[in-house]
């Protein structure tokens, strides 16, 4: 009866522990004490200290390179290995991390979890939609140290690093050009393979880049999206907004009476050429370069290229 009885308080005892549990969520009794972050094991405390410490106890062998935690030793090993152990059963994709396979399996539900609360944009990484936040905010966090230029994404930091180091680590296998970033090296490749990925619904034409089909789809839009301040024209490609600024400034803005074409100094003296019976020296003009006063031949392309004499003595006649 006795034993009986214990056994019913007991049941119920555990009962309770559990219900108390399940409402109050388990006991976080192990706290940081920089953070004040709580953790339900001594173990999870400890990997957790290495953020603020900045201790990396586990190195790679091949590289050097050390981490905080084990896991992150093991995943990373298989950028050397290459071992991709997770499959997607839906294309056959594989990867090293059971993460990484968890986001790519979003292209193909279209799941994106992650919402912009200002724009109702959404993304399949929360990574992309912080990253996004900024293009509301402004916010530049990350700092280029040699030239003071800022970006959202501590990525296109280090990427934009190798326009001072020249570091250029993608190499094509098959002419040996080099590139700063797999991006472009991945898209130079097409360049021997003939690839052409990116097709034009409307028109059927494809392009190797998707910048390029981006571009080829105003033409059938008509969308011109870069318009000049100064009077209003607007164009489909930025370089066109470019070329066109060179018409308002002060020193290219030259214009012939005669055919009312617009040149620099130098070319306009070469079209000169063209409306007189004296040929300016078989159309050669005088450029003056930013650190030497030296005259210096250049050709416009309207007459055959002339014998060198000395131009600047006789314009200055």
């Amino acid at each position: 009866s006795g034993c009986q009885e214990f056994q019913v308080y007991s049941d119920n005892s555990f009962y309770f522990s559990q219900l108390k549990i399940l409402e109050t969520g388990p006991r976080k009794p192990y706290q940081c004490e920089e953070c004040g972050k709580s953790f339900t094991q001594a173990g999870s405390l400890k990997k957790h200290r290495r953020t603020h410490t900045g201790e990396k106890p586990y190195q790679c062998v091949q590289c050097g390179k050390n981490f905080t935690q084990a896991g992150s030793l093991k995943i990373h090993k298989r950028i050397h290995t290459g071992e991709k152990p997770y499959q997607c059963v839906q294309c056959g994709k594989n990867f090293a991390e059971a993460g990484t396979l968890k986001i790519h399996k979003r292209i193909h539900t279209g799941e994106k979890p992650y919402q912009c609360v200002q724009c109702g944009k959404s993304f399949t990484r929360a990574s992309h939609l912080q990253s996004h936040k900024r293009t509301h905010t402004g916010e530049k966090p990350y700092q280029c140290v040699q030239c003071g230029k800022r970006f959202a994404e501590a990525s296109i930091l280090k990427k934009h690093k190798r326009t001072h180091t020249g570091e250029k680590l993608y190499q094509c296998v098959q002419c040996g050009k080099n590139f700063t970033q797999a991006g472009s090296l991945k898209t130079h490749q097409r360049i021997h393979t003939g690839e052409k990925p990116y097709l034009c619904v409307q028109c059927g034409k494809n392009f190797a880049e998707a910048r390029s089909l981006i571009i080829h789809k105003r033409t059938h839009t008509g969308e011109k999206p870069y318009q000049c301040v100064q009077c209003g024209s607007s164009f489909a490609q930025a370089s066109n907004l470019n070329r066109h600024k060179r018409t308002h400034t002060v020193e290219n803005s030259n214009k012939f009476v005669q055919c009312g074409k617009r040149f620099t100094e130098a070319s306009l003296r070469c079209n000169q050429s063209l409306h007189t019976d004296d040929k300016l020296y078989n159309c050669v003009a005088v450029v003056k370069l930013k650190k030497l006063d030296i005259p210096t031949p250049i050709h416009c392309g309207n007459i055959p290229e002339p014998t060198r004499i000395d131009v600047k003595k006789e314009l200055d006649d």
